[in-house]
């Protein structure tokens, strides 16, 4: 058990515990003496989405590492792959992102990618948890050897690049209308621009960050301002990246919602087609709907499933030769391209097919028909609910009442004190009751 790391790094609400300056300080300094190896010049770099409290986090991470010899490279306000995609490319020990991802302003996190630009397994976050309770003042070099930190110019462009090498040299965006909507957060550049530069028509929203509007009815855990959008300029497809746009939904021309477990698909059935696909099948979780499983099979794929949270994901992809996985949330990881999820890559695969099929994205990005699937989540104050005899009774009453016709998964959420509880099957009503009666059962024991 980790004390401090969720399953995606660190993570709370801002000038609360962990989310403090002192344990950004602490995070700072023992990680930095985790990566430090060898007598080289040791560099980290920086990047953070657009939350107030991400000043001070920055501030406090830099004195972190510097004081431990590390030296520093300040990214900005920087997609999250951005930052794993430069951790690589400038040769550093460790890459960090500062953020909250889809959560509020009033949150913040930090995360944490290895020299190799993924992040860290489970055992070294560990390490670094270790460090932190132990004293780190008796570890600290001399005054001559503290480190250095700057801001690094041209990482935007750096990343835009990247980005757009992803389509063929002689793919064109020319003749599509795109919203794309940043959330206010990490993408409120970048994104636009790689578009623009494509050649699409651009329409933006969510580039206005103040500090406070991250996520704020916006982005793609609320897209009901872009499809709004979508019908208002009658565009051919909306875009809706997260805080730190690691995930992307898709807005469809009629305004309805592509999830990510759609788009799995649609880059499944075209990379099967044109023989990029390095595994006969794709990564998802354990929340992915029942439906693209099945349609995967119709075409002759697998889809193995792993924990929430996608570095569980990428974990199986890489031990397995696996290139194609994500999660039903947005998160695609394309490991042709990128580390990690990476939300402007899989729409640009998107846009890609839509350009090459010539159809409608209602038509492109409409894979299968999802099982009736629902999702509550429940918050508790403490303890352990999934742990109690009546929750786990009820448990097994739904796995028993749905059969073989359903799936049925029980979870406590990584990053917020919640008990997620999510059922589907080919009868929706059942597995609305399933649910609910779940759900009572769980909120009881959690008050």
């Amino acid at each position: 058990m980790r004390k401090f790391f969720g399953t995606d790094g660190i993570r709370g609400q801002a000038n609360s515990y962990p989310m403090t300056a002192e344990m950004a300080l602490k995070v700072g300094m023992a990680a930095g003496l985790a990566f430090k190896n060898g007598g080289h010049r040791h560099r980290v770099v920086i990047g953070k989405d657009t939350r107030l409290s991400g000043y001070m986090l920055e501030y406090a991470l830099v004195a972190g590492f510097t004081s431990v010899g590390m030296d520093v490279f300040l990214l900005g306000p920087m997609p999250t792959p951005a930052v794993a995609m430069l951790t690589r490319s400038l040769r550093s020990d460790l890459g960090v992102m500062i953020s909250a991802s889809h959560n509020p302003f009033q949150d913040n996190g930090i995360k944490f990618f290895g020299p190799d630009g993924f992040k860290l397994s489970d055992a070294i976050e560990k390490t670094i948890e270790e460090l932190m309770e132990s004293d780190l003042t008796s570890r600290l070099p001399g005054a001559s050897e503290l480190g250095r930190a700057k801001r690094i110019d041209g990482a935007q462009q750096r990343y835009i690049e990247t980005a757009k090498r992803t389509l063929p040299r002689e793919m064109s965006l020319e003749g599509l209308r795109v919203v794309i909507d940043c959330a206010n957060g990490a993408a409120y550049k970048v994104a636009p621009e790689a578009l623009w530069e494509l050649g699409a028509d651009v329409i933006t929203m969510g580039v206005s960050p103040d500090g406070f509007n991250i996520n704020k009815e916006c982005g793609s855990t609320s897209t009901d301002a872009l499809s709004r959008k979508v019908h208002e300029v009658r565009a051919d497809i909306g875009i809706a990246l997260d805080g730190d746009a690691d995930r992307v939904i898709i807005v469809d021309e009629t305004g309805a919602v592509v999830d990510g477990d759609q788009l799995m698909a649609l880059v499944a059935q075209s990379w099967q087609a044109s023989n990029r696909l390095s595994a006969p099948g794709i990564v998802a979780t354990v929340m992915s709907n029942l439906g693209l499983e099945r349609y995967l099979q119709s075409l002759g794929l697998g889809l193995a499933r792993t924990k929430v949270g996608d570095r569980y994901v990428v974990e199986h992809m890489r031990a397995n030769g696996y290139n194609v996985g994500g999660e039903q949330s947005g998160h695609i990881v394309l490991s042709d391209f990128a580390t990690t999820g990476d939300g402007l890559v899989a729409a640009l695969q998107v846009l890609a097919c839509v350009k090459d099929q010539d159809k409608p994205v209602s038509e492109v990005c409409h894979r299968f028909e999802p099982v009736p699937q629902i999702l509550k989540n429940v918050r508790y104050k403490g303890g352990q609910p999934l742990e109690q005899d009546l929750v786990k009774s009820a448990i097994e009453d739904g796995e028993a009442r749905l059969g073989n016709s359903g799936r049925l998964v029980i979870r406590a959420s990584g990053t917020e004190p919640l008990i997620r509880v999510m059922a589907e099957g080919d009868d929706a009503e059942l597995v609305k009751q399933v649910v609910n009666d779940i759900a009572g059962v769980v909120a009881t024991t959690a008050a």
